[in-house]
């Protein structure tokens, strides 16, 4: 007789909590305030190899998971552009086949001063990567500070990410 009254204050606590978030659009992630896990070893042709080292180098950066396949990730990817040129964005390439994630970059321009492919997905399943494109605002120390799941585009852009990417900035 208890187990439905229980249950029901659970549901309720947990809308409560939905409802008192500062950002109810706003994916929490687990992995914000920890150090970025491991990119992988792998890369493109022709592209550098992101390393964790280079998530750890001074300044504010981004980690970008993208793919050829993904149309979100096209709609971006002149924003990502604009964004390299005033810091470093690195690129993760998610279950992609090789050649088709170089055609992209050929096509459309290359962003990303290295690039890490994550074939079978195992990488941004440590980053809590639930579809591309998601991009992470991450520290001089390695630190991830914010996740932004969906396209850098229009509103969610301008609305969501730069306030991140600002306040990131002005914490250096």
């Amino acid at each position: 007789m208890l187990v439905p009254v229980a249950v029901f204050a659970g549901f309720a606590a947990m809308a409560g909590w939905a409802l008192m978030r500062t950002d109810p659009e706003a994916l929490p992630s687990a992995i914000a305030g920890r150090v970025a896990p491991p990119v992988g070893a792998q890369t493109l042709p022709d592209t550098a190899q992101l390393t964790d080292e280079m998530l750890r180098q001074p300044g504010v950066k981004l980690v970008n998971f993208w793919a050829s396949w993904c149309p979100p990730c096209r709609a971006e990817h002149p924003t990502l552009t604009e964004l390299s040129k005033q810091l470093p964005v690195y690129g993760i390439d998610l279950k992609d086949p090789e050649a088709n994630a170089s055609a992209f970059l050929a096509e459309h321009g290359n962003p990303f001063r290295a690039v890490a492919t994550d074939p079978r997905g195992r990488v941004a399943i440590d980053w809590g990567v639930t579809a591309p494109p998601e991009t992470f605002i991450v520290d001089g120390e390695g630190k991830i500070l914010y996740r932004h799941a969906g396209p850098l585009v229009r509103e969610d852009f301008t609305n969501r990410f730069l306030p991140q990417l600002e306040k990131a900035r002005a914490a250096e």
